[in-house]
């Protein structure tokens, strides 16, 4: 499986990947990102689906690059030259992947800003090569695995959050994903962009380097809990111990039936 993220606010996005590749019982680690910086012209691509899959169309893409980068002014133009070369790999793999029981599953997220873009963009691209692209409502997307860490970027997101916070948000919801599923795992890849600066930034993190980070999250959550108000709580174990008293005949039907009215 494979945890990647895209988060776009005002001031520029930032992105995550993680690096596991799972084959059977066999993991190795592969990166999953592919940037792409030139003058007034800079953008990412993070995949998720069949490894094979993923190699034939970038490949297939990156040539497209070496040959008529200049011709792509706007990002959406770069996005639906990689949508092409998906289609063109699902043309050639997909009846030979439905023979051996796999599916064309390849998903996409595309970020960045071209020279004639107003600002930075994020794609989400689907294996059938439509897009949709991240909105000021909806300032994120995940691809691959997104069962565990969407609710903290739910919770905590919007366009107006620094780069900062969305980055350590970010971490969180992939941390979330890496603990409950065992297909997610470090390194990660991470990048950053400013807004108008046609630069991406992209950094390799180890587990140990960011270690104390989730332990420091955990413990954060725990102290969270306990610190909760317990007065719901107090009166629903208050109300089991009365049960539990009274079918053990420490108290009658009518002093139960008189406690179950105080408590309401």
């Amino acid at each position: 499986m494979t945890y990647c993220l895209g988060i776009k606010v005002k001031s520029g996005f930032v992105g995550i990947s993680d690096t596991r590749i799972t084959s059977g019982t066999q993991t190795t680690t592969a990166k999953k990102l592919f940037t792409v910086n030139r003058s007034k012209h800079s953008f990412f691509i993070m995949t998720s689906g069949l490894r094979s899959v993923r190699d034939k169309a970038l490949t297939y893409f990156k040539e497209i690059i070496e040959e008529s980068d200049e011709t792509f002014n706007k990002l959406y133009k770069a996005v639906n030259a990689f949508a092409e070369q998906v289609r063109r790999a699902a043309d050639e793999d997909k009846a030979h992947l439905k023979e051996a029981g796999l599916s064309f599953n390849l998903h996409a997220i595309v970020g960045g800003q071209l020279q004639d873009d107003d600002e930075h963009k994020i794609y989400l691209l689907y294996p059938e090569g439509n897009w949709i692209e991240v909105s000021e409502g909806s300032p994120f997307v995940i691809i691959g695995n997104n069962g565990y860490g969407k609710t903290i970027l739910d919770r905590a997101i919007n366009y107006d959050s620094s780069m900062k916070f969305a980055l350590k948000a970010g971490f969180l919801s992939f941390d979330a994903t890496r603990i409950s599923a065992n297909d997610v795992d470090y390194p990660i890849d991470v990048i950053y962009y400013l807004k108008n600066s046609f630069h991406i930034v992209e950094k390799r993190y180890k587990k140990e380097e960011l270690q104390d980070l989730s332990q420091l999250w955990s413990e954060m959550i725990s102290s969270s809990i306990r610190n909760m108000p317990e007065d719901w709580v107090d009166k629903l174990f208050s109300d089991a111990e009365e049960k539990k008293a009274f079918y053990e005949g420490k108290i009658t039907q009518s002093s139960l039936r008189n406690e179950v009215q105080d408590h309401t």
